[in-house]
């Protein structure tokens, strides 16, 4: 049986970032998001009435959002023990949950990996204060690390911080710093992404305006080969483009499946399914995936079978961005590139061939991925 995923979308957050095209929403004073628990379990009963004898064991877990710790470590966890009644969890099954740093203390996180969460990704962004309110976050400079800290102490051996390069105003002292708070707080997995202007945010309206400038592609090249020295300086290597760890168990295998093809469930309010070349897609808004499950109706918006093209291109698309490299035998088959781009790209320095039937991004080429996987295309 092909390996099997779980993704649960928390759609709430404190304040809407100004980068942030996620399907998140802002709680209303008093509303009540209690249901959220007895919702989920109702989308994961519908899982395994819908695969049947294909429904689980699950691989991984992943709890995303939006903020999932704004809920509290009891209905997070009730979430995770429905998950394990219905799909089952694989032996050593990954369970992550993202936190932002100021939704989360000792007794939260405690309660977290008590009840079976094995790994937790904490949204830094940034060391510097300035960049931070760039970037509308609430936590203060320092509140990631000490989290990271908390977390260890909890008894997280899988500690995870995620940081955004290339803000409005952020220098590359700014970036050093935030680079040596990072590391200062003994992570075993790192992200590190360049910030990206998405259409209908509010980033994308003031760079529009005129307020904000628009990231430097050179600026954005200087800061990720930065943080490229230092985390393997720190024994933390990349696997993927914008993705570091320490070890095969540091590696965040919930998304390594994504990368892989592999099969995962989608529970939430907008969130995304694939299972076996088709995929699907939920109502976006929070009481309208409640209620059809509440009246026991599919909370699916939209679905697509996956054609031969569109998963080749898939697969190339995102298997070339990992360190283990795209299997030169993809590009054999159907329209594209084929395996002279290949060779062109080698000749220009971006991919590597060992002899082993695999192609890896050299580190240009890990700056110039989009333009890679375009080449490879055709």
């Amino acid at each position: 049986m092909r390996p099997l995923g779980l993704y649960v979308h928390v759609p709430w957050c404190a304040a809407r970032c100004g980068y942030c095209d996620f399907n998140t929403y802002v709680p209303r004073d008093g509303e009540d998001t209690g249901w959220f628990a007895a919702a989920a379990r109702a989308e994961l009963e519908l899982a395994r009435r819908t695969l049947g004898a294909d429904a689980g064991p699950l691989a991984t877990v992943f709890i995303g959002g939006g903020t999932p710790t704004l809920l509290g470590a009891q209905e997070l966890v009730a979430v995770l023990d429905s998950a394990e009644e219905i799909l089952g969890l694989a032996p050593g099954a990954e369970v992550t949950v993202e936190a932002n740093p100021e939704t989360v203390d000792a007794a939260k996180l405690s309660a977290l990996r008590e009840g079976g969460v094995t790994r937790v990704s904490l949204g830094m962004q940034s060391a510097a204060a300035h960049v931070l309110a760039t970037l509308d976050r609430l936590h203060s400079p320092g509140r990631a690390v000490d989290a990271a800290r908390e977390a260890r102490a909890a008894g997280f051996e899988h500690v995870s911080l995620d940081l955004i390069y290339g803000t409005p105003g952020e220098t590359a002292a700014d970036w050093d710093a935030s680079l040596d708070a990072a590391l200062s707080a003994g992570p075993d997995h790192v992200s590190a992404y360049a910030l990206t202007v998405e259409a209908g945010t509010r980033l994308h309206a003031q760079v529009r305006r005129g307020d904000l400038p628009a990231p430097d592609g050179d600026v954005l090249a200087e800061r990720y080969e930065a943080a490229d020295d230092r985390f393997s300086a720190a024994g933390l290597h990349w696997y993927e483009v914008s993705n570091w760890a320490a070890s095969n168990a540091a590696r965040c295998h919930h998304n390594l499946g994504y990368w892989r093809g592999s099969d995962w469930w989608g529970v939430g309010p907008g969130a995304h399914s694939h299972v076996d070349g088709r995929r699907w897609w939920n109502v976006r808004l929070p009481d309208t995936w409640r209620r059809r499950l509440e009246q026991g109706d599919s909370p699916v918006a939209g679905e697509e079978a996956l054609d031969a093209a569109t998963r080749r291109f898939e697969r190339i698309m995102l298997e070339v961005r990992l360190s283990d490299g795209l299997d030169l035998g993809v590009l054999a088959t159907g329209d594209g590139g084929g395996p002279e781009a290949a060779r062109a790209l080698e000749r220009e320095g971006l991919l590597v061939t060992n002899g082993d039937g695999r192609a890896r991004l050299t580190r240009p080429g890990r700056l110039r991925a989009d333009h890679v996987v375009r080449v490879l295309t055709g």
